[in-house]
């Protein structure tokens, strides 16, 4: 394994682990899932150039374009909930309460 996959598995890893463990507001965990996409995106993008591969040169756009609309539906719950609940701690966030 080459030193720019343990990178880009490694960043990945890193992400998810963030999401996993620092759930204390939402800002950070749209952060983490930004980052996991940004880690996808970069690894779909070089493994064409490697493989030399030109039908996945399209993977990276689609990606790219679902990473967008997941930022702005997670900005869009962000100010929704900071508007609701006056911050943005996902205690706060109860589904049960709906």
């Amino acid at each position: 394994m080459s030193f720019l996959h343990l990178s880009f598995y490694s960043a990945f890893t890193l992400s998810s682990l963030g999401l996993a463990f620092h759930r204390t507001h939402l800002v950070s965990a749209l952060l983490c899932l930004e980052s996991m996409m940004l880690a996808m995106y970069i690894t779909l993008s070089v493994w064409p150039i490697e493989n030399q591969a030109a039908s996945f040169t399209l993977m990276p756009v689609l990606m790219l374009s679902f990473s967008a609309c997941e930022a702005g539906t997670g900005l869009a719950m962000l100010v929704a909930s900071t508007r609701t609940h006056g911050s943005d701690h996902l205690h706060n966030l109860n589904l049960l309460q709906c």
